[in-house]
């Protein structure tokens, strides 16, 4: 008996081993698959309340993400495309770089981004140089689109089976349930967990909508020469560069100030500057100092501190890349509530309600 036990538990461990190692493989795509779960579940179980199929429920909430989402790529790809092709028509840029870099001269003008433009450029030679990349280049770009698109679809499969299945894998948990202790502490972790991941979801679209109100305000009051390009798109990139750590939303509003200061410098209008002081000001202070005090506090989640929130969105892609954005803030508070719920028990501490938070 004693040896069926063993090679039973053999090949458990070996079955644990593979999955294990797998789920390493891929541990940057489900790390977002939890990260979207929890961010969205609240909706996902407000649907519910409408009688709406969990499957139905799960991929109106996927396609809310997904649709937006790629819309703002797209119009950001677009837009880009565009502005730098308006810039390049209307200031000297190829002309000045043209013996410095040989393939920007080789292009007399950018082509009109229509199908017949584009197919013009292409039998004039224009993408020669482009094509040429593409080619030398065709194994790590292969790898590269083959490993996102991959990665993508995981996020997707396990986002979905997660809404409408994560009850049966949270009620397998609690079978090994101990006096308690695993049903707890899985229940406050999958709280603070939602009030976590939840809150970052929220500060996004916090962060987006002063964004965007604070940047069509500014525009309202000064010459059109130094008004903020797409002010609602670079708003909704303000909120989701909110999500990246230290540099957060100076991604997207220092190369706005840029922006603005190029026209300015170039033609040399410098009495123009003091708006740039302004949109600094508004940017720095109203977009992303004033909301970050007042709001990180409120959706930071229950037990976990701020402070050690923030020195995990800081920590986290530094030890293990993009994905520990997500990873050590679930890390984080996983630790956290297993020492505030079952440490105490499992050392025999007596139980006592927890403490009020200080001011």
């Amino acid at each position: 008996m004693d040896e069926r036990r063993t090679v039973v538990a053999l090949f458990g461990l070996l079955v644990g081993l593979v999955t294990a190692f797998i789920a390493y493989r891929f541990i940057a795509a489900l790390t977002v698959a939890v990260f979207l779960y929890y961010s969205t579940r609240r909706f996902y179980k407000a649907l519910g309340r409408l009688h709406v199929p969990r499957q139905v429920r799960a991929l109106t909430v996927l396609s809310l993400l997904a649709i937006p989402l790629l819309l703002l790529l797209s119009y950001t790809l677009v837009l880009l495309v565009t502005e730098t092709q308006r810039f390049l028509e209307t200031y000297p840029v190829v002309e000045a770089a043209g013996t410095n870099f040989a393939w920007l001269g080789a292009t007399d003008e950018i082509p009109d981004l229509t199908v017949d433009g584009l197919v013009d450029a292409y039998q004039a030679g224009q993408f020669e140089v482009i094509t040429d990349f593409l080619v030398e280049h065709a194994a790590v770009l292969t790898n590269a689109i083959t490993g996102f698109f991959l990665n993508l679809f995981i996020v997707v499969i396990v986002t979905y089976y997660l809404l409408i299945d994560g009850h049966r894998f949270h009620d397998w948990l609690l079978r090994f349930d101990d006096d308690a202790i695993v049903r707890e502490y899985l229940e406050a972790a999958d709280r603070e967990l939602e009030a976590i991941l939840f809150g970052n979801l929220l500060n996004v679209i916090a962060i987006a909508l002063i964004a965007v109100g604070s940047f069509m305000g500014y525009n309202a009051l000064v010459p059109e020469a130094v008004e903020v390009p797409y002010p609602a798109l670079a708003g909704v990139l303000t909120g989701v560069a909110s999500l990246i750590p230290v540099v957060g939303m100076k991604v997207v509003y220092v190369p706005l100030a840029g922006a603005i200061a190029a026209p300015m410098v170039i033609s040399g209008e410098y009495s123009l500057l003091g708006y740039l002081v302004a949109f600094l000001f508004v940017a720095v202070v109203i977009v992303d100092t004033i909301p970050d005090l007042i709001l990180r506090p409120y959706l930071s989640g229950e037990r976990t501190h701020v402070g050690l929130l923030m020195l995990a969105y800081i920590f986290g892609p530094v030890v293990f890349g993009f994905y520990g954005l997500f990873f050590a803030p679930i890390v984080l508070a996983l630790g956290i509530t297993f020492a505030h719920t079952a440490l105490p028990r499992l050392l025999g501490a007596d139980e006592t309600p927890d403490a009020a938070p200080g001011p």
